[in-house]
């Protein structure tokens, strides 16, 4: 069981590195005052959500008991890949002009 704990260090870095990155841009798109004429605010707000429950599971799954830990890993993964292809997808409506 100690070969799964191997991924959730992994995992709190990068999504706290993202979740970072998404506060970033929200400020921004608050501080330009665009936020109400586009959809990347809250599509940045849903990245933000899930990359914060993918935060807290995988520190779950570091500080929690073996028999939990692997439950807090794989779902800490699945809302990471989930944050992550939302801003894939959200940067390409973007650059596509599909949403400006």
């Amino acid at each position: 069981m100690e070969n799964n704990k191997d991924k959730s260090p992994h995992i709190l870095n990068a999504s706290s590195n993202l979740l970072g990155l998404c506060f970033v841009v929200l400020t921004s798109l608050k501080l330009l005052n665009i936020s109400g004429k586009t959809i990347i605010d809250e599509l940045t707000t849903i990245a933000i959500i899930l990359f914060m429950a993918s935060c807290v599971l995988s520190f779950l799954s570091i500080r929690g008991t073996i028999k939990n830990s692997g439950k807090f890993e794989n779902v800490a993964d699945i809302f990471f890949i989930g944050g992550l292809m939302l801003l894939f997808v959200t940067t390409l409506l973007f650059s596509f002009n599909i949403i400006s």
